[in-house]
């Protein structure tokens, strides 16, 4: 196994381990598996590193429980790609970890005047995508496909799962509810928290609590107040009705959080102030107890009033709530929005200096070749997936990838958040309900053509003449070599 010594080079600048672990633009080059560098060294050591390349990313199968995916992250993917660099620093680092010493002086020169020159196909973000189907396609030299594929698969992942689950929860709650982001502080990472929001609020929600989300994005952050502050003002003013009011006087708008200590004591408290003429609350929210019965004792006391809820909800526990006729119009979405099953996104070599190539282990068997996924509709509602090569044409059918890179230069604009958010409410609307039901979701059918089954075939049958020669090289060897 390979273990890193300890670092003293210009990159870390500093004489100490660094504790914050931040990251920047100018890191992204360096954020990768080691063994996408070793394999990058080992191809330019063989002088095959500018072969061409075709590697795909898919999902061979969907989280339990989910009958489709909504792809997402292109957008920091494509960013990724275009800034993909080395500094003189990131490389001197990695030449002072003493790993390469074995590596050509070419692998330092192409780090440096190094840059992504490939294309990309992808399908559009806010696109529903089944098991085993395209996400992305990279076609680069050899080492540029292989780098990048840690970024890739980390970006499209996460932000794929927490999109997905987006959709969901819009789905349940219905177009009327607003749905507002609340996972900063349980999302894995302080950069994690960022595109959680995002992809939260491209997969169908309102609105996020994360400030600096909010506002790279060009968005309203939106949030409401914690137990902290009617605890703090209660101690001091001497009751929770003086809380509300101080609040109410700075952040008019904002919901006020009745459940610290009483909540139907609270609300007819606030009932009081409403009737009367003394406050125009826009809302209430409740975060712990009985949302069913709480929500409609509150509705009784409140009723021009919006109630929001929030702690530990999710697609399944709002459905219940619904089901149960609570009185919500609105929630807060956060630890099981920006957690939960991963997405087991991949990414495999299917053609390597036009010869299609094909994983064979067992479970984790790869389609070979270049491939576009085709999707037939009928009366506006997804009918099939065919699963086919790049080059095929189907004229009833609609290919869902499309070209993004081309030479390593951008071919279309950058989308808004806007135009993906609705691309995904379109493209969830136009799945079977059989597909997106909470229970025993079943997913759309994937087909396989037939030059891709083709195709498979014949890699497999080539591949296993390959494995057999291998064998009988094995056996000479043997005969003529006792100690081979």
């Amino acid at each position: 196994m390979i273990t890193l010594p300890n670092l003293d080079c210009a990159y870390t600048n500093t004489q100490q381990e660094s504790q914050e672990l931040n990251i920047s633009a100018t890191d992204y080059s360096l954020l990768t598996d080691l063994y996408q560098l070793t394999m990058a060294a080992c191809y330019t050591g063989e002088s095959v590193e500018q072969s061409s390349a075709s590697f795909e990313l898919s999902v061979r199968r969907l989280p339990e429980g989910f009958g489709y995916l909504i792809a997402m992250g292109l957008a920091q993917a494509l960013e990724y790609l275009e800034k993909f660099r080395f500094s003189s620093s990131q490389v001197a680092a990695l030449q002072e970890t003493g790993i390469f010493e074995s590596a050509s002086d070419r692998f330092w020169s192409l780090l440096l005047e190094g840059r992504f020159t490939g294309d990309v196909w992808a399908v559009p973000e806010g696109t529903a995508v089944f098991a085993n189907e395209t996400l992305l396609r990279v076609e680069a030299p050899l080492w540029q496909a292989q780098l990048v594929e840690t970024y890739l698969l980390n970006t499209i992942n996460y932000q794929t799962l927490i999109a997905t689950k987006a959709a969901r929860i819009r789905d349940i709650a219905g177009e009327k509810a607003t749905l507002l982001e609340f996972g900063t502080r349980r999302a894995f990472s302080p950069q994690g928290s960022l595109w959680a929001a995002r992809a939260a609020l491209a997969g169908g929600l309102d609105a996020t609590s994360n400030v600096l989300a909010a506002l790279q994005l060009k968005q309203k952050p939106s949030g409401t107040m914690a137990h902290a502050l009617v605890m703090a003002l209660s101690a001091m003013a001497g009751s929770e009705e003086e809380a509300f009011t101080v609040f109410h006087r700075y952040f008019p708008d904002a919901p006020l959080l009745i459940d610290t200590y009483d909540t139907i004591a609270a609300a007819k408290k606030l009932a009081q102030k409403v009737n009367s003429g003394e406050m125009k609350l826009a809302g209430v929210r409740l975060d712990s107890g009985d949302l069913v019965n709480l929500s409609r004792e509150v509705r009784s006391l409140l009723p021009d009033v919006s109630i929001f809820a929030s702690g530990d909800l999710d697609e399944w526990e709002i459905a219940r709530l619904k089901a149960n006729g609570a009185q919500i119009d609105g929630y807060g979405l956060g630890t099981r929005l920006v957690t939960g099953s991963p997405v087991n996104g991949v990414y495999k070599l299917v053609e390597i200096d036009g010869i299609p190539v094909m994983k064979q282990s067992s479970g984790k068997i790869t389609y070979p070749g270049r491939k576009q996924i085709f999707r037939s509709f009928d009366q506006g509602k997804v009918k099939s997936d065919r699963l086919g090569l790049a080059d095929e044409s189907h004229t009833t059918e609609q290919p869902l990838l499309e070209l993004m890179f081309k030479d390593g230069k951008r071919m279309q604009a950058s989308e808004s958040l806007a135009e993906i958010r609705q691309r995904t409410t379109a493209t969830v609307a136009s799945l079977p309900q059989e597909t997106r039901q909470l229970n025993h979701p079943v997913s759309v059918q994937v087909e396989i053509s037939s030059e891709l089954e083709k195709l498979t075939q014949q890699t497999r049958g080539e591949g296993e003449t390959r494995r057999q020669g291998d064998k009988e090289t094995g056996r000479q060897g043997d005969r003529e070599n006792p100690d081979y």
